[in-house]
């Protein structure tokens, strides 16, 4: 008789046990099973910014990780100001694919360096890309990637910080304008991988070096083309290079869209248009995981000047009126509060 009743015990426990346990597999996993509409109303789950697993929901309601370094730019974050600006649908680059620029973009860029001559902006691009490759290499994002990326400016206050060891151990490392690094490696590093110019501030590049040219004109889509070939354009508004020695593979434009996508939403307007600092950082936000910037700003005494010049009050350019140099500083300040970079504000 006692067997009988242990047995029955023991049988009522395990039923009891496995039916809850269904009835928690069911609800756990029902939200599989919604409409996918209803899957718009469901906030976006806030995580720790610096978190190295983090990861972020996808449209499908499934976790995704975004890449494998310890912080990830573009992860969920508490930053509504970065969320609401942030746009991964706009290329960097400008290419055969998005070649046709929406007509507002268009206008805009045409009115940054007007030109009395006009020029047939496709025939121009599709000349062009018979030269360059004309394709976006940054497309393919593998999930453990961990792109590390240095931005480095030209401010004065890399001098004396012995900065290089540390920008030399980035995947890229992007530079701006003149920018040199021969007698200035302890401060500023000795490689290479970006170089942002537009065509009055061109310079030669090893071949392993990408040039990243921001044209502001159709003329200097023309000039590019002609320095990698001809040598027939010597002038825009300025002296330029007859001819250029790149790698015509590592080629790349900038994408006239993606200019004015910060403008409208980033600098919002301040100054005729960004900085090519600003650009080059805008550029590393969207094609790498994780982004330190060197040398922007003033230095430590408040001086604006470039690391090479003996002149430390150097900084005219500030009054121009072109770039905003102090709202493109705040920017940065809030994209480091916001955990997205990581600034090093050197001496």
């Amino acid at each position: 008789m006692k067997c009988s009743l242990r047995f029955w015990f023991l049988s009522t426990a395990f039923l009891l046990v496995f039916v809850m346990s269904l009835l928690f597999t069911c609800s756990h996993h029902s939200i599989a099973y919604l409409d996918p509409s209803g899957l718009s109303s469901i906030h976006r789950v806030k995580l720790v910014p610096s978190y190295a697993g983090m990861q972020r929901l996808s449209q499908g309601g499934f976790f995704v990780k975004n890449c494998a370094c310890h912080k990830c730019t573009v992860d969920v974050s508490n930053s509504e100001w970065f969320d609401s600006r942030y746009d991964s649908r706009i290329s960097p680059v400008w290419t055969q694919e998005n070649a046709e620029l929406p007509l507002d973009v268009q206008r805009w860029w045409m009115m940054l360096q007007p030109q009395f001559k006009s020029h047939n902006l496709k025939e121009v691009l599709s000349k062009l890309f018979q030269i360059i490759p004309g394709e976006n290499p940054y497309r393919s994002q593998e999930p453990g990637r961990c792109r590390r990326c240095a931005v480095v400016g030209n401010s004065g206050n890399l001098r004396g910080s012995g900065y290089g060891r540390e920008i030399n151990r980035h995947d890229f490392i992007m530079r701006i304008n003149q920018a040199p690094t021969a007698g200035f490696e302890a401060d500023v590093g000795s490689r290479t991988t970006h170089h942002f110019m537009y065509p009055e501030s061109a310079k030669n590049l090893p071949a392993n070096v990408s040039f990243v040219l921001v044209p502001f004109k159709a003329l200097d889509l023309l000039w590019i083309a002609s320095a990698l070939s001809t040598g027939q354009i010597r002038f825009t508004y300025a002296p330029v290079k007859p001819f250029l020695r790149v790698d015509k593979d590592k080629v790349q434009i900038y994408n006239p869209a993606f200019f004015k996508y910060i403008h409208d939403r980033w600098t919002e307007h301040h100054g005729r248009y960004p900085s090519t600092g600003m650009l080059a950082l805008f550029f590393a936000l969207h094609v790498c995981d994780e982004v330190n910037v060197f040398g922007f700003g003033a230095d430590s005494r408040g001086n604006w000047h470039h690391y090479w010049e003996n002149n430390r009050y150097a900084g005219e350019f500030r009054k121009t009126g072109v770039h905003d140099a102090d709202f493109e500083a705040h920017v940065i300040d809030v994209l480091e509060k916001s955990n997205k970079i990581e600034v090093f504000r050197g001496n």
